[in-house]
């Protein structure tokens, strides 16, 4: 007798905690039900994968979807939009909106506006301020959490946390792992003068120096270790960071971005000028190769598109006035895909940096592996598909990507969450039901 299911990829390539692996993929009630050969079994829905690779859901783990209070660049909707787009199963959205998301009403309020709008899985940080700290350990127990931002460089409102002993104060408050932004206030205040008034939007990367980040990662390391708290550093882009970073592997993550991997100073801020400022900024090749050797050497854990939409407008700004950040959810898969058909990543590392890496540093519960039990979430990729990036492809509400004319080589067919096929070719699928993200701690 022949078993039934509710989903069943057949004669892909998938991602298996064994390796690669060409099999037959099973799904029932929304998650991995069989793998093997599933020839005599049946679904209502039977999808031909043979010639693709099934690989475990990417897992977004820092994206601005700027709701509440900033709509008029993404919102919820429109965010997870074009994660699905890019395959993209599940995202963690950052707590710098309007207001900022620091209590448990404001975190409740992002839950309820996800209801029936998002189109992939969500959890929401919750960000670190003076008015909130006795509060942390009971807002990252809560559901939809993902944890704790807390913002060492400018940021929006209260969420700065730039004098020691405040952030030694907020990494005692707690247990979950901290996400953090690593620029230090006080330097970026003093050389401010270099841009004041107006300069060329390569001075970015002058202003924002590397001792601005050195300096922070390195305080932030110390009182982490201090108060034995785990902490994960945000989009790295030094290479003394970098080699300051691996002696305290017993407490620090480490992430890098797509943006900081493929661009480099001064070649992306003379063709893209504002679009290409982001924080912390595009680099020289030199600080760009440090982040490959340390993808190449185990030393970075996760990869986050960091995803920060404006609109070309507020971008078009006399700098500084320009706002920093750039969209990157859609073209997270696409950009480094095209890094593993050069040769420059191996597939297997991309699953690591993209769904296993997220769900291990965070504790994820059933999500970033192809494997009996977990979360039927996949992103089903064509490596040989070759693709132009263009504004157009873009459903942002921005409607801008840097990567406006890559020329990609790998492409996001399809992206499956739950067992529910929610894009394929190029289209969007059904209705939003993403649901939120859970986590071992707060289970």
């Amino acid at each position: 007798m022949s078993k039934t299911f509710d989903l069943i990829l057949k004669g892909g390539t998938c991602a298996t905690p064994a390796g690669l692996i060409e099999t037959d993929v099973a799904v029932k009630k929304g998650r991995i039900s069989a793998l093997g050969d599933l020839r005599t079994a049946t679904a209502p829905d039977i999808v031909d994968a043979a010639g693709l690779h099934v690989l475990p859901g990417v897992i977004d783990s820092q994206v601005h979807f700027r709701e509440p209070g900033l709509e008029h660049k993404e919102d919820l909707g429109t965010g997870t939009a074009g994660a699905v787009m890019g395959g993209v199963t599940a995202v963690f959205d950052m707590p710098n909106t309007n207001p900022s998301t620091t209590t448990a009403q404001s975190l409740a309020a992002k839950c309820r506006a996800a209801k029936n709008r998002a189109w992939c899985d969500i959890a929401f940080y919750v960000g670190a301020a003076d008015e909130n700290i006795e509060d942390l350990p009971h807002l990252e127990s809560l559901p939809g959490t993902a944890g704790v931002k807390i913002f060492m460089g400018s940021s929006t409102g209260s969420l700065l946390v730039e004098d020691d002993a405040t952030l030694a104060q907020v990494l005692a408050s707690g247990r979950r792992r901290c996400a953090v932004h690593c620029e230090d206030e006080p330097r970026l205040r003093e050389r401010r003068a270099l841009v004041e008034g107006g300069a060329p939007v390569s001075a970015h990367a002058e202003w924002r120096d590397t001792e601005t980040a050195v300096r922070a990662t390195r305080r932030l390391l110390e009182l982490a270790r201090g108060v034995r708290r785990r902490v994960h550093v945000l989009h790295v882009t030094t290479a003394e960071e970098m080699a300051l970073l691996p002696d305290y592997k017993d407490i620090a993550t480490v992430e890098v971005t797509p943006q900081h991997l493929t661009l480099a100073a001064p070649d992306a801020y003379e063709r893209l000028g504002s679009r290409a400022q982001m924080n912390p900024p595009i680099r020289n090749e030199h600080h760009r190769d440090a982040l490959w050797r340390a993808i190449e050497q185990g030393g970075v854990d996760c990869i986050g598109s960091d995803h920060a939409p404006h609109t070309l407008d507020e971008k078009a700004r006399p700098y500084p006035d320009s706002p920093s950040g750039m969209p990157g959810v859609q073209t997270l898969v696409p950009i480094l895909l095209t890094h593993v058909a050069q040769g420059r990543l191996s597939l297997h590392r991309f699953v690591d940096l993209t769904s296993a890496g997220p769900a291990r540093i965070f504790g994820i519960a059933g999500k970033g592996r192809i494997a009996l039990g977990f979360d039927a979430d996949f992103t089903v990729v064509d490596l040989k598909a070759e693709r132009t990036i263009t504004d157009r492809w873009i459903v942002s509400r921005c409607g801008w990507t840097p990567f406006d004319g890559f020329q990609a080589t790998g492409w996001p067919v399809s992206t499956i969450i739950g067992g529910r096929m929610v894009m394929t070719d190029g289209e969007l699928i059904g209705e939003p039901q993403g649901k939120a993200v859970r986590f071992w701690e707060s289970l």
